[in-house]
């Protein structure tokens, strides 16, 4: 078998690893020099030459350099041609073993000479592999089976050749950093030895039989998730010997074979993706080497794949089974906050925040198969995906020496590495065959499946979970919990919190559901939602604080205070203008964001296009909707006028004064991405919009484009259902975006609606939920990084976060209030206000002396949808509440006249129906006067919800 001394073997390993190391690094060299042509000859000769080498040293070795040939020959989508040609002999078979040696193992093994347990044995064995050789036979009761046997010796040629593999990859690691195997290895030397042990194999055969159903047949065929395979039965074992059922078939390698049959080679591998991802998804139990040699196809229709070879197979719990189905969807949707928390659970962390580059990674690996003939380009596509990657990694892995020279991943959980070698084998086939295979889509229905088991909507109760266990504070707290209970098992919820104040004092705060469609964790109080145009309200809020501390006034010409804006006939636009939507730029930078969406993310562009566009009309003269233009005129306005930066006067005028520290932001910082709700879109209600009469945008005849509808992106069917993805995004989440890009808890948003409904008199402190309101440091250091000088409060800490990443940040200190700590005291705020005129209402809806600011009319004030509602007695409207809704459901208002304020914040984005119903719900038990807009009736507006009546 040629292992000779297990120095000789070690010396060769290193020998073959080391020449082909420094012929490729001079070829490299030798690369800058010459012309293209000469240069493909150049490194198709390397790749011969060093495909020779490797294999004859496979042969020489055996054991389990094998098992790593058999693996590379199958990834003809990243290796070169002259691997893939060479190294796949190995699927075939190796030199076998001399029958005398076999037959001794047999008699040892069974207890029993050849002769009596078989009346037909086949000298010459089917195949031979690294581990064992398999040789056709039949038993006395005349069944065909096929007996494997293990090679003498092999056991301690593997432990062997697992230490020689353990030294290469540390030396890979140490000569090229980008290249660190260990987590691989490391896995190999845990699994490998169970794959010596036959009884090992025979029950992992069984049990991966009993799981497809593959004796009963009783999974249904017309199912998305069905599996059709067949699996030998076992007959007999030993620790050295395997008999199984014999099953006739060609090998999957055998092309010319398969053709002949008439094959449907796309079909069978289909076949073989939907058979693992049963296993991995719905399982939680796999075969960890799907290499070609463990697979057979029959000779009969339909030609369905045999799966051969359970030796290697890997349980994982339920815990992980659900992470890898959560990182898988996460990559689908495009889902950063839920694919964050899949590496949290899965126990992968790591040392960098590096979001962008996980999610390209992880998108690789759930890839589309590449065929055989064009692993060339796409090696050359991985390539260029793997140096953008790593000097991204390397750019931010820079700014911390301790970090510059280090692996950025700081944990990898083995399950994880199996489960990626297994993805990769299957990758090989659908290249060995020539085939495409689009793994998202196979794959999907048996993630999914696996996150929604046990989140069945209609088994929902009080004491199921799904609301979260906070005390109840009133008795319209307990009617509306039994609505969301309602609500949930109609589907119409996914996430959601409802927090609302009564005269300063919290009477409700509740949060229920789940954080994402395929995120399952609870929402809780501090989850943080995306609430879009809700957030226009904070955005307006700080204006207004502005000119309530003197730095301009409604009056003023934009223009004096922001220079640049002093163009295209923007000289007598007013800051009243941009609050109440009369700016004429509703359009502004719509073309621009249709070609790049992405530019909404660039700050300092955005409000540099912003100040440089062309109204449409003339300021004053018209109210349209300013969607995301409103959020850039008010953010310019207000760092020009304060000399500082957005978020510092986010921070300054209502962060920290109502100490909701770490559950409001407009742009999220790093660390805070666990508490994410992640986006998702009721469907039933598409199917309404797209059945309605929406305008579009249409071209004048001046050229000019025109938009009439309440969104920057056209046709507004097309335009929300592009925004989860879109806005799940976290280099969008971490963006400054004042008209559409706030992410807070209910209970943040209310506090801040409760404080305008006074006319910004702080209410006092809540004390009932869990953890505390402003428990977290707002600015959170990211997990993994070292913080010098810890330093404890003298009065403790009281910061009770549930969430171990948040738990471990710091942030520098600033002043307490700063860091959410207990130094806070209440009684400081317990007569302070957000603002200092008396007129602060009459401001936000323009009412009284500033009613000649607003357009006449109109459904906005300055800067807030103001709503109308008739009075309890009689029948005269008037305008009572005012607040801003965001497209999706997400809801925050306050009514200063019975000093009520309530928000609301959903992550299934819908037509607004079930917020629609809590506030009728909340209105009708409180007695008050209910806004026309969120009545039966009532009309819509811009950014409000949508009448369903049906709902």
């Amino acid at each position: 078998m040629g292992q000779g001394s297990n120095f000789r073997r070690r010396l060769k390993v290193f020998t073959v690893a080391l020449t082909i190391y420094l012929d490729y690094k001079t070829i490299q060299k030798k690369d800058k020099w010459i012309t293209v042509d000469k240069r493909n000859d150049l490194w198709e000769k390397a790749h011969e030459r060093n495909a020779n080498r490797l294999l004859s040293a496979i042969i020489e070795l055996e054991g389990l350099w094998v098992k790593l040939g058999q693996y590379l020959s199958t990834r003809a989508d990243v290796l070169p041609d002259a691997y893939i040609q060479l190294l796949k002999q190995l699927q075939d078979s190796l030199p076998p073993r001399p029958l005398s040696e076999v037959y001794q193992t047999i008699e040892k093994e069974l207890g029993k000479p050849k002769s009596e347990i078989f009346t037909d044995f086949d000298e010459t064995p089917l195949a031979t592999a690294s581990i064992a050789q398999v040789h056709r036979s039949r038993l006395k009761d005349g069944r065909d089976v096929v007996v494997k046997v293990q090679h003498k010796g092999i056991k301690d040629v593997i432990l062997q050749d697992l230490k020689n593999a353990r030294t290469i990859v540390e030396w890979i690691a140490w000569a090229e950093p980008q290249f660190d195997f260990s987590p691989v290895i490391d896995e190999w030397c845990n699994e490998a030895p169970r794959e010596l042990d036959f009884n090992i194999e025979a029950e992992n055969t069984r049990k991966v039989a009993r799981n497809l159903n593959y004796r009963s047949r009783q999974s249904d065929s017309s199912t998305a998730n069905y599996v059709d395979v067949l699996i030998p039965e076992v007959i007999q074992s030993a620790e050295k010997v395997l008999v199984l059922e014999y099953m006739d078939g060609v090998r999957l390698n055998d092309k010319a074979a398969l053709e002949a049959l008439g094959v449907d080679k796309q079909g069978l591998v289909e076949s073989i993706t939907r058979a693992y991802a049963h296993q991995i998804y719905i399982d939680g139990f796999f075969n960890g080497d799907p290499h070609p040699g463990n697979f057979l196809v029959s000779k009969e229709p339909p030609f369905r794949p045999v799966l051969l070879d359970f030796g290697l197979t890997k349980s994982i719990s339920s815990n992980m089974k659900q992470a890898l189905a959560k990182m898988f969807l996460a990559s689908a949707e495009k889902d950063y906050a839920a694919l964050l928390s899949a590496f949290t659970e899965m126990g992968l962390r790591l040392r960098l925040d590096v979001p962008e580059e996980s999610m390209s990674a992880i998108n690789m690996l759930f890839r589309q198969s590449t065929p055989a003939k064009e692993s060339l380009e796409n090696m050359k596509t991985l390539n260029k995906e793997r140096e953008s990657n790593m000097k991204s990694v390397k750019e931010k892995m820079q700014k911390y020496e301790k970090s510059a020279h280090r692996n950025p991943v700081d944990a990898f959980p083995s399950d994880a590495v199996i489960f990626m070698r297994v993805l990769n084998l299957l990758r090989g086939l659908s290249s060995l065959l020539d085939v495409h295979i689009v793994y998202l889509d196979i794959m999907r229905p048996f993630a999914e499946s696996t996150l929604m088991a046990g989140n069945v909507r209609n088994e929902l109760a009080e004491n199921s979970g799904w609301i979260f266990d906070s005390p109840v504070h009133s008795q319209v707290e307990t009617k509306l919990r039994h609505l969301l209970l309602e609500l949930g098992r109609q589907q119409y919820i996914t996430g959601i919190q409802v927090c609302a104040y009564k005269d300063g004092k919290v009477i409700i705060d509740t949060a229920a559901g789940i954080l994402g469609k395929y995120d399952p964790r609870p929402v809780q109080p501090d989850s943080l939602f995306s609430v879009f145009s809700a957030t226009k309200g904070v955005t307006a809020g700080l204006v207004h604080w502005m000119v309530d501390k003197g730095k301009f006034s409604l009056a003023d010409i934009v223009a004096n205070l922001w220079p640049d804006f002093a163009v295209n006939g923007k000289e007598t636009c007013k800051v009243s203008h941009v609050l109440n939507h009369t700016a004429g730029l509703h359009n502004a930078m719509l073309d621009v964001i249709k070609e790049d969406p992405y530019l909404m993310c660039n700050w300092e562009e955005s409000l540099k296009r912003v100040a440089t566009a062309k109204p449409e009309s003339a300021p004053g003269s018209e109210q349209k909707y300013h969607s995301l233009s409103f959020g850039w005129l008010c953010g310019g306005l207000i760092e020009q006028a304060s000399g500082k930066k957005f978020q510092e006067i986010l921070e300054e005028a209502f962060i920290r004064p109502l100490d909701i520290n770490g559950e409001l932001y407009i742009g999220i910082p790093p660390g805070v991405e666990s508490r994410l709700a992640s986006l998702s879109l009721d469907m039933q209600d598409m199917q309404k919009v797209v059945s309605m009469n929406f305008p579009r945008i249409s071209q004048e005849e001046n050229g000019s484009t025109k938009l009439e509808g309440a969104t920057a992106f056209g046709d507004i069917a097309e335009a929300i259902s592009a925004l989860p993805s879109l806005f799940n995004m976290l280099f969008i989440r971490r963006a400054i975006i004042p008209a559409a890009n706030g992410h807070c808890s209910a209970r943040a948003l209310a506090r801040y609606y409760a404080a305008l409904a006074t006319g910004g008199v702080i209410p006092p402190r809540p004390s009932s939920s869990e953890p505390p309101l402003g428990s977290h440091p707002h600015v959170p250091v990211f997990p993994s990084r070292e913080v010098k000088n810890k330093k404890k409060s003298k009065t403790g800490n009281c910061v009770r976060s549930s969430r171990k990443e948040e738990k471990k940040t710091t942030e520098p200190k600033k002043d307490n209030v700063m860091n959410g700590s207990c130094l806070h005291d209440e009684s400081e705020n317990a007569s302070a206000s957000l603002f200092d005129r008396t007129d602060i209402h009459q401001a936000f809806l323009g009412l009284g002396q500033y009613e000649e600011l607003v357009h006449p009319d109109g459904k906005f004030g300055l800067g807030f949808r103001r709503y109308n509602a008739k009075r309890i007695v009689g029948s005269k409207t008037r305008k009572m509440a005012f607040g801003h809704s965001g497209i999706g459901g997400s809801t925050a208002l306050c009514d200063p006249n019975h000093n009520f304020a309530i928000a609301i914040t959903v992550n299934k984005m819908s037509l607004g129906g079930a917020t629609r119903k809590i506030i009728q719900l909340v209105y009708s038990e409180l007695g008050l006067p209910l806004p026309d807009e969120f009545s039966t009736s009532g009309e819509s507006g811009p950014d409000m919800q949508l009448n369903l009546r049906g709902l």
